[in-house]
């Protein structure tokens, strides 16, 4: 794979990663395959940033848990309501790492 297009995608995506992943991103894709790059570019992964403002004013519900495709820890919250609000609060803080954590997964179906 071209070193430069891997970079331009590192440049426009990074943000949906955790910052340790992106050498092991650049890694991955520069030994990747031709035939998959179409794939790779058409990819949309979530942005972290929403999931938390989603989290901050709807979390109790536990939509921001189905946005990222946790479905069992949405239905979870939407049944406890955000366990009592304490998982709501919770969340807040550990959402932004799902999110990533979900995108990272989204790939590595794709690179493996």
């Amino acid at each position: 794979m071209d070193a430069q297009k891997v970079d331009m995608f590192i440049m426009t995506n990074g943000k949906y990663f955790e910052s340790h992943q992106v050498a092991q991103i650049r890694d991955s894709l520069i030994s990747l395959d031709d035939s998959k790059w179409s794939i790779i570019q058409t990819l949309q992964f979530k942005d972290p940033t929403i999931s938390l403002i989603v989290s901050l004013l709807a979390g109790t519900f536990g939509i921001d848990r189905f946005i990222i495709g946790d479905t069992g820890l949405g239905v979870g919250k939407l049944l406890t309501c955000g366990g009592l609000g304490v998982w709501a609060v919770i969340d807040w803080f550990l959402i932004m790492g799902a999110t990533r954590e979900k995108n990272m997964e989204k790939l590595q179906q794709f690179i493996h």
